[in-house]
């Protein structure tokens, strides 16, 4: 495969700026098991390379920091000892535009699981014992793990995206319109969970946010679940599974 950038039509070979490489290093601690020392260094001809010191340093460690790298849209090689990571990747943009789309069309279309979530959620912590002011931001910490793009989108805070192609430059001018989309509206699934949250643990719930994707029958519903949340000793049914981040996908 050529290194050349203006030859080859799968990524672009670049020096990698200060921004990029913390960024990298902060994508990949996260993945790395606690302790891990997450090493970052320039390639001779354009991009870095990561390895960890100890142990850690394993295949399938480098095969997840690759998977969640490609997802940003760098192209990544995984090795036995480190991962390489060579520039933007036209395929590993598509794919971030796919996955992007499927959230905001997915997920984060759902503001009837958020209520849900947040109602059940609420519920269990105070019966548990928890502080009823410590419910709510223990709910909205819980919802925004769950959603995972709130915290995918600030591992790249800092990171200015540019490139040489043409292609590759439209591309990510397309992919920066559809993570503000995803910005906002996992601010509002944030905001409407701790709305609930509120209202479950009986205090006042701050004004009210436009939702324009809120219909009459999710508030109908919403309000039914409350009232159900509030009755001693109901039990509140389950929303669908509760996803943990190790077990939601991309897609999500």
């Amino acid at each position: 495969m050529t290194i050349d950038h203006q030859i080859s039509p799968w990524f672009t070979k670049s020096t990698a700026s200060p921004a990029q490489e913390r960024v990298i290093q902060r994508i990949c601690s996260q993945i790395a098991p606690a302790g891990t020392t997450v090493n970052v260094s320039d390639l001779p001809l354009g991009g870095v390379q990561i390895w960890t010191d100890g142990d850690a340093g394993t295949w399938s460690l480098y095969q997840r920091m690759a998977r969640e790298l490609r997802l940003a849209g760098w192209h990544a090689e995984a090795g036995t000892d480190r991962l390489m990571v060579l520039g933007w990747s036209a395929e590993a943009l598509s794919y971030r535009v796919l996955v992007l789309d499927a959230a905001l069309a997915g997920r984060l279309a759902d503001y009837d699981l958020t209520s849900f979530m947040a109602v059940t959620v609420a519920t269990r912590l105070l019966q548990e014992g928890l502080a009823a002011e410590r419910v709510v931001p223990e709910v909205e910490a819980r919802l925004r793990e769950e959603l995972r793009w709130p915290g995918r989108l600030a591992d790249l805070a800092g990171l200015e995206r540019t490139a040489t192609l043409e292609p590759l430059r439209h591309r990510l001018a397309q992919i920066a319109g559809l993570e503000a989309r995803v910005r906002d509206r996992c601010a509002e699934h944030l905001s409407l969970a701790g709305r609930v949250a509120t209202s479950v643990t009986g205090g006042k719930p701050p004004p009210r946010i436009g939702f324009p994707r809120l219909t009459a029958g999710l508030a109908t519903g919403l309000s039914e679940r409350l009232v159900a949340a509030s009755v001693p000793n109901q039990a509140t049914a389950p929303p669908h599974a509760l996803l943990s981040p190790s077990d939601a996908g991309a897609l999500t």
